[in-house]
């Protein structure tokens, strides 16, 4: 019997340790196939039909983004990064060796970005995929108004509210602290020939209010191709958040953005936008909670570029948004599209600092084509809540009660350097569509010099005052 035993626990023992030799050749095959095995799902994944998947992710974002120098190939960066256990997710088109990386080992984000950068025959610089926060506006319902109310025009029932463009001096309000926007219609509504991107939770597109000046990719543009995942249905806009092309706004943020910019005027609904006609393109990197990514924001600023090359006119991108945290290859970004000719209008920030001591990105680059903007409340004064900056903060802009669309054809009242942004994009939406041909370094320097001087905004603003509509116009 105890003879028996001993057989039967040998067997035993052998078939364990049989198994063990299996199961650990299959890991290592396994191991061996791994960055085969993503690229093949990747690829399978471009293979679908035009709204399918876009992101290259399944779960999480890329840690880390690597700007690799000049001469540097594919090939090289393939090998360097398989080598370290990671994975290239995605390239970034006109960010020349701009590389997005994810780390298999889930290292820490910072420690990776330090391996790449001590590569420095290799790469430019790294960093990590910075996450970005939108602050919660402080937004609240507006009471409906009717036609009957309103005495001004145009016949928006809400315009009497719009106290940024027209301030009669009622609500606590000084007369004439605002864009002056009546004067300025005398000379343009806008034109639906001008596309201003709204860089942001992405937009309403269905709002009865927005839809008649929502951008539409035209027949004869070709649909967007990302260099992964091949081309998808970009008809609305673009999406870097979600699995899908879709950029509906699920947060309102850049819904009320896009209002201030363009809502359709004299429409008997709603309100004016500083544009009765323009086209409003959604750039959604900005999800329902407002958490976004510096990756996903270069994602959708390469988008906006990539269309202008296919003959889209964007000239303007309006970001509502910022941090504290500097990203080179966001600063890229940027540039990109300013070579491109489109001039990128950003939030100061909300947190009653000095940008000067305390940069707030990307309103901070120091680019020919960012504007940053600060916020004023209805008497010109400037808002508490608003950054401020004599070097870095160039203008100010109405950003206080501010009335705009909203989600489920809805109007709602937010306050915040998010809400001056917009009022300073649809001013230079304005120049753009009596000046087509204007340079967007001339754009700018049309907008910083069509200011009210201010003496409070001495010290505060380079351009020391408040933007003027009608002023920009007539330079």
């Amino acid at each position: 019997m105890i003879r028996n035993n001993i057989w039967i626990h040998i067997g035993i023992a052998l078939i364990l340790v049989t198994l063990a030799a299996v199961l650990g050749q299959i890991d290592r095959w396994r191991a061996g196939l791994r960055p085969a095995t993503s690229e093949t799902r990747d690829i399978a994944r471009s293979a679908g039909k035009p709204n399918a998947v876009k992101r290259s992710r399944s779960d999480s974002e890329p840690e880390v983004l690597v700007r690799f120098k000049p001469g540097v190939s594919m090939t090289q960066i393939a090998k360097l990064v398989a080598r370290n256990n990671d994975r290239v997710e995605d390239n970034v088109e006109f960010v020349r060796g701009l590389t997005s990386i994810d780390d298999l080992d889930d290292a820490d984000p910072a420690a990776v970005a330090a391996q790449y950068t001590a590569m420095t025959d290799l790469v430019e610089y790294a960093h990590p995929n910075y996450r970005i926060e939108l602050g919660t506006p402080d937004a609240k319902p507006v009471e409906e108004r009717f036609e009957d109310d309103v005495t001004s025009s145009p016949n928006d029932p809400h315009f009497a509210d719009q106290w940024a463009l027209n301030n009669d001096g009622s609500g606590g309000g000084r007369k004439g602290a605002h864009i002056d926007a009546l004067k300025a219609w005398n000379i343009t509504k806008g034109s639906s020939e001008v596309v201003v991107a709204v860089l942001d939770t992405g937009v309403d597109y269905t709002h009865p209010d927005l839809i008649s000046n929502m951008w539409i990719r035209p027949e004869n543009v070709p649909q967007y191709s990302d260099g992964e995942l091949g081309a998808f249905n970009d008809r609305y806009g673009f999406n870097a958040v979600d699995n899908a092309a879709d950029p509906m706004d699920e947060n309102g943020h850049g819904t009320h953005c896009a209002g201030v910019i363009g809502a359709e005027g004299d429409n008997e609904l709603g309100i004016a936008g500083i544009n009765w006609k323009a086209r409003i393109m959604p750039l959604k990197f900005l999800g329902r909670g407002g958490f976004g990514t510096t990756k996903d924001a270069i994602e959708a600023i390469n988008y906006a570029v990539d269309r202008k090359q296919k003959g889209v006119n964007v000239r303007i991108i309006s970001a509502s948004w910022g941090s504290t945290q500097y990203s080179k290859a966001l600063e890229d970004a940027i540039r990109a599209a300013g070579e491109q000719g489109i001039l990128f209008i950003a939030a100061a920030g909300n947190s009653s600092t000095d940008n000067d001591r305390r940069p707030h990105y990307p309103s901070n680059y120091n680019l020919p084509n960012v504007i940053s903007v600060a916020a004023l409340d209805r008497t010109d004064s400037l808002a508490s809540f608003s950054n401020y900056g004599a070097k870095t903060v160039h203008v100010a802009a109405p950003g206080k009660e501010i009335v705009s669309t909203w989600l489920n054809e809805a109007y709602r009242e937010a306050s915040g350097t998010s809400m001056a942004t917009p009022h300073v994009a649809g001013i230079a939406a304005l120049i753009v569509a009596r000046d087509r041909s204007i340079t967007v370094e001339k754009l700018k320097e049309r907008v910083m010099a069509a200011v009210d001087k201010i003496e409070q905004l001495n010290g505060k603003v380079v351009s020391g005052g408040r933007i003027n509509a009608a002023k920009a116009l007539a330079n």
